[in-house]
This record gives C-alpha cells, structure tokens and sequence, in this order.
C-alpha cells in the first residue's frame, strides 16, 4: 500500500461507525464459517459424538445467518440510492457498474484462490465438498455473476450470494429508475415505499415458496427488501405515524407470510430490520477493544465470506491426513479452520479487496468523467 493508502484507513478505523451493523455483520460471518465447516466436514464427522447437538444446529439452522446480509445489504441500498425513499435515480447504469466494480473483483480473486487450493487440498483429501477440475467456461460464468442462473457448479459455497446480492441490487436500480419515470415531477413520498412492499409481498407469497427460484433475486427480495423499509422508517425527519406506517408494511406481509408456511429465516429477517430500524443509524466509537474488534470484524466480513471456504477445505485436508483421526484433535481442527479463515480473510482485505477496491474506484470515476477521490 502507498504512504496515502495506509493513511486513509488509519483515518477510517478512527471515524465514528455503524457499530451494530458490524456487530450483527460480524456475528452473521462467524455463523457462516462454522455451517460450512460443520455441514461439509469431514472433521465435523468426527467431532459429532463429541458435540451432536452443537455440530447439528450448525450444519443446519446456522445457515439461515444469511438473512442478516440479506437486509442489511436493503438497508444500505436505500441508505445510498434513496436515503429519503424518492423515486428516480440519476445515472442508473453508472450505480449499476459501480456495483459490480465493488463485489466482482475480489469475488473473482477469491475464485481463483478456490480453483488453486481445491486441488491442493485433493492431495490428501476426496470429497463430495470439493469441486470438479475448473473449466474456463465456469470461470468466465462466475466473473459475469452468473454462475447459477447459468447452471454452473459453485466454486465456493458461498459464490451464489455475491450474484444474489448483484441481483438484488440490479432489481433495486431498475425499481427507482421506473418509479422516477412513473412520478414524473410528483416527489412520489410513498411511491418507493409502496413499490418495495408490493414486492415483498409477492416475494413472501409466491417466489420464496418455490426453490426452484433461488437462483433469482425474486426469490430473496423479502428480506432485501425489509432492510429497505427499516432505513426509511428509521429517518428521525419522519413524523411517528410515519414511521409506525412504514414498519407496520414490512410486517404485515412477512406475517401473512408466516401464517401461511412458517419459515425461521423469514422470522429472522423481520427480527433484524427490526433492529436495523431501531439501532443501525446509531454512531458508536471506533476507539475502544471491543467496538475496534467488532468494527474490524464487520469491515473484513465480505473478505472471510469470499476466501473462508478454500481455506477450510485445505485445512480439513491436512487436519485429517496428519492429525489423529478422534474428536478432540478434529475439533481443534475445526477451531484451527476458523482462525484461519479469520486470518485470511484479513489478508484478502488488507492485500486484495481495498487495493483493488482503490484501482475499480478509478476506473469507475475515469469513466464518468471525473477525477478519482485520493481516499473513502
């Protein structure tokens, strides 16, 4: 990193966060990495007789902690492209490139490492977790985020929620740009908000009841979509019986929803909007032990979710080729994986995602026509 780089995020660790979104980030990234390492083993077949009901809940119900990126990734969108709930966006295209200049990059940098890794890991070990020999055809899918509606194998487990997340971002654009046409000069106050519930509604109702659709963002948009409608409802410019009516169209539908077909990651997701709408505008120190490990936590969680993966599958690998094969040595293995994962997805922050965050941020801005801002 440059003298100016290094500055820049010394300055960024120093600025006040969103210290409950890194909190509820943070906790969500560790959820994920212990599912993967509990459902695709081989160490967690071993360490099942020591911790069964442990090693059950996270090969199963962990893996709805996905839902916490789900609505916070809607809270945020509509932190950044409609902070008041208004229709219409400027540059549609632009914010649409922007998008994938931030998530494609290091999504195809940590693919990479899979594909190099995978194999590595083959030498000791086979097993139905790890992917076939990599084809360029599957790798040109996963650089375009279309791995799944393409019908590829996932190099990662975590692959298809990076184009979910592109998804979802494209159907937001594509919601403001139509509804800023439809407002014409109206402000449309509760056009976007109308809209966004509208389309939970049938997400809850329809698509999300049928996984044939999972490949698709419809399918998640439920959730995307409370995040959205906890950030406007948690505008404190908006008077209580606004905000009372914004919430009350993120509940009423997951609800019915639950009424219908029960579904704990739906539970979950109006639980953590609920959450956003009452803490995730609130500034908390970066300064301090905790609020700085959380905060860094919540900052490297796209990193670990991108390379935790690869990692754990070269330690299981070696794990249970050279340590003795009884659950408390395959246990320390496990803990073994997830600090590592941990490691390696500071380093794939540190030495991957923000230089090339920097470099894309570049490339973005020179393409719009204007200088590149030094730092972010």
């Amino acid at each position: 990193m440059t003298a100016a780089a290094v500055a820049s995020q010394a300055d960024l660790a120093r600025r006040p966060q969103f210290g409950w979104i890194n909190v509820l980030k943070a906790g969500a990234a560790q959820l994920i990495v212990l599912h993967h390492l509990a459902f695709y083993g081989p160490m967690s077949d071993y360490v099942q007789p020591l911790w069964p009901a442990l090693l059950d809940w996270l090969g199963g119900s962990a893996r709805i902690a996905v839902q916490v990126f789900l609505v916070i990734g809607g809270f945020l969108v509509a932190k950044s492209l409609a902070p008041a709930g208004l229709p219409g966006i400027a540059t549609p295209l632009q914010a649409i490139w922007r998008r994938y200049a931030k998530l494609a990059p290091p999504f195809l940098a940590a693919t990479l490492l899979a594909a190099v890794l995978t194999p590595v890991a083959g030498i000791w070990m086979q097993h139905d977790s790890m992917s076939g020999a990599v084809t360029l055809g599957q790798l040109s899918a996963h650089a375009l985020l279309l791995h799944g509606v393409l019908g590829y194998e996932s190099l990662s487990a975590g692959a298809w929620y990076v184009a979910i997340d592109f998804q979802l971002y494209l159907l937001t654009v594509s919601l403001l740009w139509l509804g800023g046409r439809l407002a014409g000069q109206r402000r449309g106050h509760w056009l976007m908000p109308l809209a966004v519930t509208v389309g939970i509604t049938f997400s809850l109702l329809y698509f999300n009841l049928d996984a044939d659709w999972d490949n698709w963002a419809p399918y998640f948009f439920g959730s995307y979509g409370l995040g959205m409608l906890a950030w406007w409802a948690g505008d404190p410019r908006r008077n209580p019986g606004a905000m009372t009516a914004l919430m009350a169209m993120a509940a009423v539908p997951v609800l019915l929803a639950l009424a219908i077909d029960y579904r704990s990651r739906i539970a979950l997701a109006l639980i953590v909007a609920c959450a956003l709408f009452l803490f995730g505008r609130a500034r908390t120190p970066a300064q301090g032990r905790a609020w700085s490990a959380i905060n860094t936590l919540g900052r490297i969680s796209y990193a670990v979710f991108l390379v935790h993966f690869p990692v754990c599958l070269l330690v299981n690998a070696i794990v249970i080729t050279f340590v003795p094969l009884v659950p408390e040595w395959q246990a320390l293995g496990m803990l073994t994986a997830w600090g590592a994962s941990l490691a390696a997805g500071a380093a794939f922050y540190r030495w991957v995602e923000v230089p090339l965050g920097r470099v894309m941020g570049s490339v973005v801005a020179y393409l719009a026509g204007r200088p590149a801002l030094v730092s972010r």
